[in-house]
């Protein structure tokens, strides 16, 4: 059994979860969550604490939905009570990005400037070249810095590019540098 379902979920104060349906709704401070879960685990609630067990354990995916459900319900909690963000650094000259009302625009030495537009639950925020980007679903907010780090990818000679707050770029030796060595 997974050591994260073995543990009761503690609700912070605060904090909402009701099921609706398929759907469970976390509310909390930072905004409002609807998420389903797998039909392999049952999620019940005990004392204040959701419980999650397995409702069949002869399927065999099952197990490794346990663990993802905890892992997912407990991601949710914390989203709705501080929030998840992600930072993305521009390097390059004359690599830059601004905000457009909700969304975000970028030059990235293309022809035209790069338009990001800004899903239900995401805001963006830049400050010099940091792109901050805020959202109470943590799959979203991930999905939406990777889209944004794919626009323009770091390259490995210059570190030129978008990359993550405290990546680590491997640097290749150019022609020049090989040939002198």
């Amino acid at each position: 059994m997974s050591r994260l379902a073995k543990k009761p979920i503690t609700l912070p104060p605060g904090v909402f979860v009701k099921k609706e349906g398929d759907f469970w709704i976390f509310k909390g401070p930072k905004g409002e969550l609807r998420k389903s879960f797998s039909d392999y685990v049952n999620i019940e609630e005990r004392d204040g604490a959701f419980l999650i067990s397995l409702k069949n354990d002869s399927i065999k995916n099952a197990y490794a939905m346990l663990g993802t459900t905890a892992a997912l319900f407990k991601n949710c909690v914390d989203g709705v009570q501080n929030g998840f963000e992600k930072k993305l650094e521009i390097e390059g000259v004359g690599y830059r990005a601004q905000i457009d009302g909700k969304d975000l625009v970028l030059s990235l030495g293309f022809s035209h400037p790069v338009k990001i537009q800004a899903p239900e639950g995401i805001t963006f925020k830049v400050e010099k070249n940091t792109i901050t980007i805020n959202g109470v679903d943590k799959e979203k907010t991930g999905l939406v810095a990777a889209k944004i780090r794919a626009e323009k990818k770091p390259e490995p000679y210059k570190g030129k590019g978008i990359h993550y707050m405290g990546e680590v770029i491997r640097r290749k030796a150019g022609k020049k540098a090989v040939s002198t060595a």
